[in-house]
Protein backbone atom coordinates (compact mmCIF):
# COMPACT_ATOMS: atom_id res chain seq x y z
CA UNK A 1 0.00 0.00 0.00
CA UNK A 2 2.92 2.41 0.64
CA UNK A 3 4.60 1.94 -2.67
CA UNK A 4 0.82 2.43 -4.69
CA UNK A 5 0.53 5.31 -2.30
CA UNK A 6 4.07 6.49 -3.45
CA UNK A 7 3.02 6.25 -7.47
CA UNK A 8 3.80 2.91 -8.00
CA UNK A 9 1.95 1.45 -10.43
CA UNK A 10 2.82 -1.65 -9.97
CA UNK A 11 2.21 -2.10 -7.25
CA UNK A 12 -1.46 -0.57 -7.09
CA UNK A 13 -1.99 -3.41 -9.99
CA UNK A 14 -1.02 -6.12 -7.82
CA UNK A 15 -2.86 -4.64 -4.93
CA UNK A 16 -5.83 -4.51 -7.05
CA UNK A 17 -5.38 -7.89 -8.53
CA UNK A 18 -4.97 -9.35 -4.57
CA UNK A 19 -8.46 -7.99 -3.38
CA UNK A 20 -10.92 -7.00 -6.16
CA UNK A 21 -11.96 -10.78 -6.13
CA UNK A 22 -13.38 -10.79 -2.45
CA UNK A 23 -14.57 -6.82 -3.09
CA UNK A 24 -16.97 -8.17 -6.07
CA UNK A 25 -18.13 -10.91 -3.84
CA UNK A 26 -18.82 -8.48 -1.39
CA UNK A 27 -20.93 -6.32 -3.86
CA UNK A 28 -22.52 -8.89 -5.62
CA UNK A 29 -23.58 -10.76 -1.81
CA UNK A 30 -25.22 -7.25 -1.27
CA UNK A 31 -26.50 -6.71 -4.35
CA UNK A 32 -27.49 -9.33 -6.47
CA UNK A 33 -26.23 -7.75 -9.53
CA UNK A 34 -22.56 -8.68 -11.50
CA UNK A 35 -23.07 -5.50 -13.02
CA UNK A 36 -23.12 -3.56 -9.70
CA UNK A 37 -20.95 -5.69 -8.19
CA UNK A 38 -18.04 -4.72 -11.30
CA UNK A 39 -19.15 -1.13 -10.76
CA UNK A 40 -18.52 -0.87 -6.72
CA UNK A 41 -15.56 -3.20 -7.14
CA UNK A 42 -13.77 -0.38 -9.89
CA UNK A 43 -15.06 2.34 -7.71
CA UNK A 44 -13.27 1.00 -4.70
CA UNK A 45 -10.12 1.21 -6.44
CA UNK A 46 -10.84 4.62 -8.15
CA UNK A 47 -11.69 5.85 -4.80
CA UNK A 48 -8.23 4.40 -3.08
CA UNK A 49 -6.67 5.97 -5.94
CA UNK A 50 -7.92 9.46 -4.49
CA UNK A 51 -7.73 8.97 -0.95
CA UNK A 52 -5.29 6.66 -0.48
CA UNK A 53 -3.06 8.66 1.44
CA UNK A 54 -6.01 8.75 3.98
CA UNK A 55 -5.84 4.79 4.91
CA UNK A 56 -4.00 4.59 8.67
CA UNK A 57 -3.15 1.08 9.73
CA UNK A 58 -3.51 1.89 13.22
CA UNK A 59 -7.13 2.12 12.63
CA UNK A 60 -7.52 -1.12 11.15
CA UNK A 61 -6.34 -3.59 8.55
CA UNK A 62 -6.55 -2.44 4.81
CA UNK A 63 -9.20 -4.87 3.77
CA UNK A 64 -11.27 -3.67 6.63
CA UNK A 65 -10.62 0.07 4.97
CA UNK A 66 -11.58 -1.62 1.05
CA UNK A 67 -14.44 -3.75 2.47
CA UNK A 68 -15.62 -0.05 3.93
CA UNK A 69 -15.40 2.12 1.06
CA UNK A 70 -17.32 -0.77 -0.44
CA UNK A 71 -19.79 -0.69 1.97
CA UNK A 72 -20.53 2.23 1.46
CA UNK A 73 -21.15 2.47 -2.54
CA UNK A 74 -23.57 -0.49 -2.34
CA UNK A 75 -25.41 0.95 0.52
CA UNK A 76 -25.73 4.45 -2.11
CA UNK A 77 -26.62 1.83 -4.68
CA UNK A 78 -29.19 0.06 -2.61
CA UNK A 79 -30.59 3.40 -1.41
CA UNK A 80 -30.71 4.70 -5.30
CA UNK A 81 -32.34 1.86 -6.75
CA UNK A 82 -35.53 0.71 -3.71
CA UNK A 83 -36.00 -2.30 -5.11
CA UNK A 84 -35.11 -6.25 -4.55
CA UNK A 85 -32.65 -6.40 -8.03
CA UNK A 86 -32.90 -10.23 -9.32
CA UNK A 87 -29.81 -12.55 -9.81
CA UNK A 88 -28.46 -12.58 -12.99
CA UNK A 89 -27.13 -15.63 -14.52
CA UNK A 90 -24.31 -14.23 -16.42
CA UNK A 91 -22.41 -13.21 -12.31
CA UNK A 92 -23.00 -16.42 -10.57
CA UNK A 93 -19.64 -17.57 -8.93
CA UNK A 94 -17.11 -19.84 -10.48
CA UNK A 95 -16.92 -21.35 -6.93
CA UNK A 96 -20.35 -22.12 -6.28
CA UNK A 97 -20.77 -23.74 -9.47
CA UNK A 98 -17.91 -25.93 -9.09
CA UNK A 99 -18.68 -26.77 -5.39
CA UNK A 100 -22.20 -27.73 -6.85
CA UNK A 101 -20.52 -30.48 -9.57
CA UNK A 102 -20.51 -33.98 -8.80
CA UNK A 103 -21.09 -37.33 -11.08
CA UNK A 104 -25.14 -37.02 -10.72
CA UNK A 105 -26.86 -34.72 -12.72
CA UNK A 106 -29.97 -34.88 -10.40
CA UNK A 107 -27.87 -33.80 -7.36
CA UNK A 108 -26.09 -31.30 -9.01
CA UNK A 109 -29.21 -29.80 -10.54
CA UNK A 110 -30.39 -30.17 -6.35
CA UNK A 111 -27.48 -28.17 -4.97
CA UNK A 112 -27.31 -25.61 -7.83
CA UNK A 113 -31.51 -25.30 -6.41
CA UNK A 114 -30.26 -24.84 -3.00
CA UNK A 115 -27.82 -22.10 -3.61
CA UNK A 116 -29.76 -20.16 -5.62
CA UNK A 117 -32.66 -19.97 -2.59
CA UNK A 118 -29.98 -19.26 -0.45
CA UNK A 119 -28.54 -16.41 -2.58
CA UNK A 120 -32.52 -15.20 -3.10
CA UNK A 121 -33.16 -15.51 1.16
CA UNK A 122 -29.63 -13.36 1.66
CA UNK A 123 -31.02 -10.88 -0.95
CA UNK A 124 -34.18 -10.35 1.21
CA UNK A 125 -32.64 -9.81 4.29
CA UNK A 126 -32.23 -6.05 5.69
CA UNK A 127 -29.30 -4.36 4.86
CA UNK A 128 -27.52 -4.36 8.37
CA UNK A 129 -27.85 -8.37 8.22
CA UNK A 130 -27.14 -9.03 4.83
CA UNK A 131 -23.90 -6.87 5.54
CA UNK A 132 -22.68 -8.94 8.43
CA UNK A 133 -23.41 -12.54 6.23
CA UNK A 134 -21.98 -11.45 3.28
CA UNK A 135 -18.55 -10.40 5.33
CA UNK A 136 -18.59 -13.07 7.84
CA UNK A 137 -19.82 -16.28 6.27
CA UNK A 138 -19.12 -15.53 2.77
CA UNK A 139 -16.44 -13.60 2.58
CA UNK A 140 -15.21 -15.21 5.61
CA UNK A 141 -14.11 -12.21 7.81
CA UNK A 142 -13.48 -12.51 11.68
CA UNK A 143 -15.85 -10.71 13.55
CA UNK A 144 -13.25 -7.49 14.72
CA UNK A 145 -12.28 -7.21 11.24
CA UNK A 146 -15.88 -7.15 10.25
CA UNK A 147 -16.70 -4.52 13.29
CA UNK A 148 -14.03 -2.02 11.74
CA UNK A 149 -15.64 -2.28 7.98
CA UNK A 150 -18.84 -1.74 9.47
CA UNK A 151 -17.71 1.16 12.05
CA UNK A 152 -19.71 -0.86 15.15
CA UNK A 153 -18.99 -3.13 18.22
CA UNK A 154 -18.12 -6.79 17.79
CA UNK A 155 -20.90 -7.57 19.78
CA UNK A 156 -23.33 -5.55 17.22
CA UNK A 157 -21.60 -7.93 14.53
CA UNK A 158 -22.33 -10.96 16.44
CA UNK A 159 -25.81 -10.68 17.31
CA UNK A 160 -26.68 -9.27 13.80
CA UNK A 161 -25.06 -12.77 12.29
CA UNK A 162 -26.79 -14.35 15.00
CA UNK A 163 -30.34 -12.86 13.81
CA UNK A 164 -29.53 -13.01 10.28
CA UNK A 165 -28.80 -16.72 10.42
CA UNK A 166 -31.92 -17.29 12.75
CA UNK A 167 -34.23 -14.98 9.52
CA UNK A 168 -32.67 -16.91 6.75
CA UNK A 169 -33.21 -20.24 8.60
CA UNK A 170 -36.70 -19.01 8.82
CA UNK A 171 -37.19 -17.79 5.35
CA UNK A 172 -35.33 -21.60 3.95
CA UNK A 173 -37.59 -23.81 5.97
CA UNK A 174 -40.97 -21.38 4.71
CA UNK A 175 -39.47 -22.43 1.04
CA UNK A 176 -41.05 -25.66 -0.07
CA UNK A 177 -38.30 -27.55 -1.64
CA UNK A 178 -39.05 -30.11 -4.39
CA UNK A 179 -36.81 -31.66 -6.91
CA UNK A 180 -37.25 -31.41 -10.10
CA UNK A 181 -40.15 -33.80 -11.47
CA UNK A 182 -41.27 -34.76 -8.51
CA UNK A 183 -44.96 -34.92 -8.17
CA UNK A 184 -47.52 -32.49 -7.20
CA UNK A 185 -49.97 -34.01 -4.45
CA UNK A 186 -53.50 -35.43 -6.23
CA UNK A 187 -56.36 -33.37 -5.46
CA UNK A 188 -59.52 -35.05 -4.84
CA UNK A 189 -62.01 -36.09 -7.13
CA UNK A 190 -64.92 -36.08 -4.92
Amino acid sequence: MRRAQDGDEEAFIQLYRRRQGAIYRFAYHMTGSAATAEDVAQDVFLALMKTGGSFDPARGSLSAYLFGIARKLVLRHLDRSRYLIALDSEGQDVAMTRLALSTDPMVDLMRREGLEQLRQAVLTLPKRYREVVALCDLQEMDYVAAAATLDCPVGTVRSRLHRARGLLLEKLQKQEVRPVGALKPARSLI
